[in-house]
């Protein structure tokens, strides 16, 4: 404990788990829930009071895609078990067609129910959750990650277990641990701005629709086709009446269009068009900053959809999310660095856990642009197991949009589904290591992909 034996602050050692997981987002609960499926005593440790992360206290909605662009599904396991879930209570349309044309399905839910069920399947599963905490700091020796302090209402509190799960999105864990890592690109280190999501409710959805059929001009990417085939609105446009609003000083946004789509309750609208560039959101006080950036960006926007966009014109604010959105931080250097040039070519890999067909989707962190590099429509790139590994310490599993990727091929892994994906794995692996006593770098990968394809992951 020599790095926080200087404080002044008692540290009480808590219970001693096999598995314990930093990060209660969507690759956060997946790999808990994996762990605790095969019997592990998991502890899953959480920032907010609720689980699903991006998916619940960052306001991102829909999840996008489980699909490739062909129409095929790539991504099953925990995370098609948690939407027919959703799905069976009314919470969710399940996959349903894009009508941006971006991807091929998006998958519109209830951020309320999800909360429910997420908490549900962590509980089915043995899982402890503890809410309200935060990462204080990580106890570790040459090879092993041996504990974690965490702070809450209980004060300064330290966590052993066998294996660590990092699924903290900006690779808190690791870097707490020395572990080496890059942010943004690798020219300049710029990372993908982040986003303030914007929910509204009660929109006139028929409106808006019959406004899309008489001006398909100002939309981009889809067709007044696909719009006709799905139940659910999806659409980037208004173009005209933003680049007006931006020539006026009435938008500050530097975005080329207003991004949209509809939830699982017909009229409730989350709008992802806010775009805050040039700020670390691993530094606290540029996150502190965007949190204030993002809230005045929404009121533009806000006030530009009553004024400017049919359909809109009566909505009212609801669900002010609890963070910023965050794309893109620290990427870690793990056994194998995920490239764009491994999903262009779909590179076959002798330890996938996880596939996707989710195009690299750059947001752009200078200009108004998003830069989008389409695959295939039959794309289907694998993610190897050694991305989620590290030289050491041995014993922690990397989750989420975090693993070891560059800029460009983390900017396709990052979506939910294919975190959800990952935080399987992860979970998967950290539980195999602990039933045969070797830390996850060293596990046979033929018992990690035996449990990922007894629990329905495709694998390809």
């Amino acid at each position: 404990m020599s790095e926080i034996q200087h404080l002044v602050f008692d540290v009480t050692r808590g219970a001693v788990y096999d598995v314990v997981v930093v990060g209660g987002g969507p690759s956060g609960v997946m790999a808990a829930v994996a762990a605790g499926r095969e019997g592990m005593r998991t502890l899953v440790v959480e920032q907010y009071g609720c689980l699903g992360g991006s998916l619940a206290a960052m306001g991102v909605g829909p999840m996008m895609s489980f699909h490739n662009r062909a129409g095929r599904q790539l991504v099953f396991g925990l995370a098609q078990e948690l939407v027919d879930r959703l799905q069976a209570k009314g919470a969710s349309l399940g996959h349903i067609l894009d009508s941006t044309g971006y991807c091929s399905t998006v998958t519109p839910f209830d951020s309320e129910a999800l909360k429910i069920e997420l908490e549900t399947m962590a509980a089915e599963s043995g899982v402890q959750v503890l809410y309200h905490t935060q990462l204080a700091a990580a106890i570790r020796d040459a090879e092993y990650l041996q504990a974690v302090v965490v702070c809450n209402k209980a004060g300064l509190t330290r966590y052993a277990a066998a294996v660590f799960v990092d699924a903290t999105g900006d690779a808190d864990l690791a870097a707490r641990c020395g572990v080496p890592f890059q942010k943004g690109r690798a020219r300049d280190g710029a990372m993908q701005p982040m986003t303030m999501n914007l929910k509204v409710a009660h929109v006139d959805m028929a409106r808006l629709r019959a406004y899309v059929e008489a001006h398909p001009e100002e939309f981009d990417h889809g067709s007044v086709e696909l719009l006709r085939q799905t139940p659910r609105v999806s659409l980037g446009g208004f173009k005209s009446a933003w680049e007006r609003a931006k020539a006026d000083g009435q938008v500050s946004v530097p975005r080329e269009h207003v991004l949209f789509f509809e939830m699982a309750t017909s009229g409730i609208v989350v709008v992802n068009t806010s775009r805050i560039q040039g700020l670390d959101p691993t530094d606290p006080f540029d996150l502190s900053r965007a949190e204030a950036l993002g809230r005045k960006q929404c009121q533009e926007i806000y006030d530009f959809l009553r004024r400017e966009c049919p359909g809109f014109e009566a909505c009212v604010r609801v669900d002010a999310p609890a963070q910023v959105g965050v794309r893109e931080s620290r990427h870690v250097q793990g056994l194998h660095m995920l490239t764009a040039d491994d999903l262009l070519s779909q590179t076959v890999f002798a330890d996938p856990v996880a596939v996707g067909g989710y195009p690299i989707d750059i947001h752009s962190p200078e200009g108004q642009a998003t830069n989008t590099t389409h695959l295939r429509p039959d794309i289907a790139y694998q993610i190897p197991l050694r991305s989620l590994l590290l030289a050491a310490p041995s014993n922690l599993v990397m989750a989420g949009r975090a693993i070891s990727a560059t800029h460009e091929a983390a900017a396709a892994i990052r979506v939910t589904p294919i975190a959800m994906a990952l935080g399987q794995a992860a979970g998967t692996v950290a539980a195999v290591a602990v039933r045969t006593e070797q830390p996850p770098n060293a596990v046979p990968y033929q018992a990690v992909r035996d449990v990922l394809s007894a629990r329905n992951v495709y694998l390809a």
